[in-house]
């Protein structure tokens, strides 16, 4: 039987409520209703305040391999412990129920979903990654995700 993405995501959501880490709302779905203008700015301030970079997830509920990042991330405590502990994590839809075009335009283009930036505390865009660089064997890489984040987390010299 075939469940519907929505269905899938819900089912994992649960897995996003981490006893170390009390995500804000758009940490946790795609969700055509948000407004990622507001969120950003929502993102960069508790990036400022707790002294990580905004890693700008852009996706949809409709993206296989969007679903199958958010399964990878809720399998993988280790790198899912360093993601959130480095980086305020915005996720943003794009689908055919909202686009965010206004949003995406200021951002470089996206070859595919999902797709993620990182930006330092002010907003500005720090690297624009396609996620297959994370694939290894047609998966997401636990190795590659930690050498991603070791890279782009904000380090001492950085300050």
């Amino acid at each position: 039987m075939k469940l519907p993405a929505l269905t899938i995501l819900l089912f994992f959501y649960p897995a996003f409520l981490w006893a170390d880490f009390e995500l804000p709302p758009y940490s946790l779905a795609y969700d055509p209703a948000r407004d990622p203008f507001a969120d950003g700015r929502a993102a960069l301030e508790l990036a400022r305040r707790t002294n990580r970079r905004v890693l700008i997830e852009v996706g949809g509920n409709w993206c296989v391999w969007c679903l199958k990042l958010d399964e990878f991330l809720q399998r993988n405590a280790k790198v899912r412990e360093q993601l959130y502990r480095h980086f305020v994590v915005l996720k943003v839809n794009v689908s055919e129920e909202n686009d965010n075009q206004d949003f995406m335009a200021g951002l470089p283009k996206a070859n595919g979903y999902p797709h993620m930036y990182v930006t330092d505390s002010t907003g500005r865009i720090l690297i624009s990654k396609d996620t297959v660089e994370l694939l290894e064997q047609r998966r997401y890489s636990q190795r590659r995700f930690l050498q991603f984040i070791e890279k782009w987390k904000v380090h001492e010299q950085n300050l």
